[in-house]
């Protein structure tokens, strides 16, 4: 992983050569962390800790203690100015929100790159008018491939990642149509964020990498 800190042009390249985002969102803090963990340890270098996790604050610190200042650790489910103010205290290098909302702006203004959720075409405007880097496209299992596809005749430059219902086969589908990356959460991590077994996550993990 490069040294430099994250900026825009930094979590572009990042998802273009990774290819894919982790989301974790459980039950358990301890359990979450150690999920974040396991998936930088196992390859998976870019991961967002959902702000509905217990004790995600503790996590993001946590595994930013663990995996050192420049690991590509974000805050997911971002909604407010507070929300934004609070993950980038406690060491998220980037912020990813559900919707567009009051989170954009403040993540702009804290000087974070923020992943911008949205879903129709006047949605995609709008992300990109607040200052997104890219767009997240949710949740993505409502239109599927086709609708990506769809998107990207008007917007051949915008670099999407679908998320919402994406497992191995279907991130392969969405990758080939033109996203920069995708999301997925449950069908990679699984129960491991709720206490589960971490050597099955690391199974699913080798299958999404060989996928992808």
């Amino acid at each position: 992983m490069t040294e430099r800190p994250f900026d825009d042009s930094r979590l572009l390249e990042e998802l273009a050569s990774r290819r894919l985002l982790a989301i974790v969102r459980g039950t358990d803090a301890d359990a979450a962390l150690r999920t974040v963990v396991t998936l930088v340890e196992e390859g998976v270098e870019l991961v967002e800790v959902s702000l509905v996790t217990p004790g995600a604050l503790d996590v993001i610190r946590g595994a930013r203690a663990a995996l050192g200042e420049t690991a590509g650790l974000g805050a997911g489910t971002v909604l407010t100015a507070a929300d934004a103010r609070e993950a980038a205290e406690a060491g998220a290098s980037y912020l990813v929100t559900p919707a567009l909302g009051e989170a954009v702006a403040a993540g702009r203004r804290l000087g974070l790159p923020v992943l911008a959720g949205a879903l129709t075409p006047t949605e995609v405007v709008a992300a990109l008018g607040a200052g997104a880097a890219a767009v997240k496209l949710f949740p993505a299992s409502l239109g599927g491939v086709p609708y990506l596809r769809a998107l990207r005749d008007p917007f051949p430059q915008v670099p999407f990642v679908p998320v919402g219902g994406v497992d191995a086969a279907a991130a392969t589908g969405y990758l080939r149509a033109g996203a920069v990356a995708v999301g997925v959460g449950s069908p990679l991590v699984g129960d491991a964020a709720n206490g589960g077994s971490l050597d099955e996550l690391r199974a699913r993990i080798r299958e999404f990498r060989t996928a992808l």
